[in-house]
């Protein structure tokens, strides 16, 4: 008889590893979920970076959600250090040269829209950066999730990541989930609200 299918969501905090094994003394996902031992993330968001993270033990959602061709939208929220201007968030969104390993890639068309640092919870950490640049803010939308993707798009732009929180994939979002805090929600729910094909 095959295990019952579950689908949660977190709010994974800053210094955080996406896995459930301890890696050289580091915080990992069992401090904060108590799930069953076949549940796993679906993706990754790296130690620093903050925000939604998706976990299942329904191993079809993989395939759907991380495949680029089903174009999946994910936000985010980027504080930057320095203040973007019009023509570095028109490189953003026509495509940026990034790279992955030892190759160049272009990134895919995407949204940037210049937005408050009032849209940030209140960090749970103490941010370094040049304060006589001073900081600024974008919600950027992709289709896309390369390796690290948002740091190196804003870095090539010449506005390094001060703080990154992915907010939405598709019709999930963050909402008023605090961090450190996770929700299960059904399966219906999860497959409608990521556009999935209920195989």
């Amino acid at each position: 008889m095959s295990k019952a299918k579950k689908y949660f969501l977190f709010h994974k905090p800053y210094g955080v590893l996406c896995a459930f094994t301890n890696e050289h003394g580091k915080t990992d996902l069992s401090k904060y979920l108590d799930v069953p031992q076949d549940v796993y993330p679906v993706g990754r968001l790296d130690e620093n970076s903050e925000g939604l993270l998706l976990l299942t033990n329904d191993k079809s959602v993989n395939h759907q959600l991380l495949n680029p061709q089903f174009k999946h939208k994910r936000s985010y929220l980027v504080q930057l250090e320095g203040q973007i201007n019009k023509k570095a968030i028109s490189r953003l969104e026509r495509g940026i040269d990034i790279s992955l390993g030892t190759e160049t890639y272009t990134t895919l068309p995407c949204k940037a829209i210049k937005t408050s640092l009032n849209k940030f919870p209140q960090a749970g950490r103490r941010i370094d950066f040049d304060k006589s640049k001073g900081t600024s803010a974008l919600k950027l939308i992709l289709h896309e999730g390369k390796n690290r993707q948002v740091r190196k798009m804003c870095a090539a732009a010449g506005f390094p990541v001060i703080r990154l929180i992915r907010t939405e994939i598709e019709q999930l979002h963050l909402a008023d989930l605090p961090p450190g805090e996770y929700k299960q929600i059904p399966r219906p729910l999860f497959y409608r609200s990521l556009n999935l094909s209920m195989l």
